[in-house]
């Protein structure tokens, strides 16, 4: 595949590791890389700034067609709040429709680049050169977050945090429109026993085999 564009989709679910691997993805290539789940947390938090309901699929369709991803602090869109609100506006298909473009867009860069996000090798993607899957057990993902969060001074209960990613992957895998899911040709990565470092050489090590393939 040389000469190719290198596109790369990194899916999984939430804390699985997926957006750590896919920027160190991007950075050992020099491909862009996209938070396709910030997008979402975007959608939500312009809702909740402006006091609309998350549940108003007319109202977050609208949000998802005009957003300017300029207009965000990202500290605001990553605590525990915003990402449960992200997956209840994510599983709306109108905004889910409204950011396809957005994302085939950044994906068409010269070279190449990496997603990660829940529908990237399914929908957004599903020519792209590589196809990750990451996945780690809710208990493991909740730890992660846990320690994450109580960095930023968060006080969540561990067992708290691990009833919203419970939640969050019922309801991702759940919808009816772009759920969840590990493309047929994705290649599953779990991380629940790996380290940084170990997770990073064992995608690269996917990445370069599919290449040369």
């Amino acid at each position: 595949m040389a000469g190719r564009n290198l596109v790369i989709a990194v899916d999984g679910p939430a804390a699985s590791g997926k957006g750590t691997l896919a920027r160190r993805l991007a950075a050992h290539y020099g491909l862009p890389y996209l938070d396709t789940g910030l997008l979402y947390r975007m959608v939500a938090r312009a809702m909740l700034d402006a006091g609309q309901k998350l549940e108003d699929a007319q109202a977050a369709e609208a949000t998802a067609a005009g957003f300017d991803e300029t207009g965000f602090d990202e500290a605001g869109l990553r605590g525990r709040e915003i990402g449960e609100a992200a997956s209840v506006v994510a599983a709306i298909p109108g905004v889910r429709r409204a950011l396809i473009d957005r994302q085939r867009h950044f994906a068409a860069a010269p070279g190449g680049a990496v997603l990660d996000g829940r529908d990237i090798g399914t929908v957004i993607c599903p020519q792209a050169t590589v196809k990750l899957f990451v996945t780690a057990t809710p208990e493991v993902r909740a730890a992660r977050r846990h320690k994450e969060l109580a960095g930023r001074g968060d006080t969540a209960s561990f067992e708290g945090i691990l009833a919203d990613i419970r939640r969050r992957d019922a309801r991702d895998s759940g919808r009816g429109d772009a759920p969840l899911k590990a493309a047929e040709d994705a290649i599953l990565l779990d991380t629940s026993a790996l380290g940084v470092d170990e997770a990073f050489a064992a995608a690269l090590s996917i990445v370069e085999k599919r290449r040369a393939a």
